[in-house]
């Protein structure tokens, strides 16, 4: 691989509760909030970006929260 992998921003999404404000959004519409911000934090036009990881986590117990 000849170019460098560099992370230059990373951002979250709102934590709310359960049926609380965020509860009419989808999760593919507050990953888009954390995308721009991330994005906007890099200083670095949107289409610089390759690549981005992206995720959410289950935890085990603690009930379902793509906030996590």
């Amino acid at each position: 691989m000849s170019d460098s992998i560099v992370i230059v921003s990373a951002a979250r999404t709102p934590i709310g509760g359960m049926l609380g404000d965020f509860s009419a959004l989808a999760a593919w519409e507050l990953g888009a909030v954390a995308i721009k911000a991330a994005v906007e934090r890099a200083g670095v036009p949107g289409n610089a970006v390759d690549e981005a990881l992206i995720g959410n986590c289950l935890m085990a117990g603690q009930g379902q929260a793509p906030a996590r």
